[in-house]
């Protein structure tokens, strides 16, 4: 994962290389722990606001900021655990396990995962889920981990080498879902683009 990535002041991420934004998903309600500075039990963070998918990634942003916390960065090759649970009195969500992004030359060992949820209090979710689940397993198979327990030392930019579009092509819509799917790229005019997700220097950027 990684905390607060850089944002278009229309609240987009701004994209990688290669990257293309699947859908987006208005409504939804995100926890997540450990984030440093958060005031709830675990450095645990609630917030409303809208999930972004991508062939690279899941980016939550927050409506509002809570404290230092406006967004949170789940790249696909680090999610494991994901589940999709379906109760009978409360909101259908989808939890799991992200890891997080380890800075450049420090210890893995340093860094535990963080435990996420996505609430859907609005609608339903026959279109995110299937496209979410289809995408995970669709990287997972083209990059060789079909092990949920593999090592995550993989570059997370990988996942953006999965072909998507026959994927766009089959995804069911389903009504009730008011998740928007992106027939185009919702960015377009810009040419700014990231090239790492470690630093956010200027030769990172193109």
């Amino acid at each position: 994962m990684a905390l607060n990535p850089p944002l278009f002041p229309n609240g987009m991420p701004v994209p990688f290389l290669n990257e293309i934004f699947v859908l987006a998903r208005d409504g939804v309600e995100f926890e997540v722990d450990k984030i440093p500075g958060a005031s709830g039990h675990g450095g645990q963070v609630k917030a409303r606001g809208t999930i972004f998918l991508s062939n690279i990634r899941m980016v939550f942003v927050a409506e509002k900021p809570i404290g230092n916390f406006y967004a949170f960065d789940m790249p696909l090759l680090h999610i494991r655990g994901e589940k999709f649970k379906q109760p009978v009195f409360h909101c259908n969500n989808i939890s799991g396990l992200v890891d997080p992004i380890v800075p450049e030359n420090e210890s893995r060992a340093l860094y535990s995962p963080h435990s996420f949820k996505i609430l859907f209090k609005e609608g339903g979710c026959g279109t995110f889920v299937p496209l979410f689940f289809n995408l995970l397993s669709s990287e997972r198979q083209y990059n060789q981990l079909s092990n949920q327990d593999s090592e995550p030392r993989v570059d997370p930019l990988l996942a953006a080498q999965t072909p998507v579009d026959e994927m766009m092509r089959h995804a069911y819509v389903d009504p009730n879902d008011p998740t928007k799917i992106f027939l185009q790229q919702p960015t377009p005019e810009s040419h700014l683009r990231r090239r790492s997700y470690h630093s956010a220097t200027a030769e990172n950027y193109i």
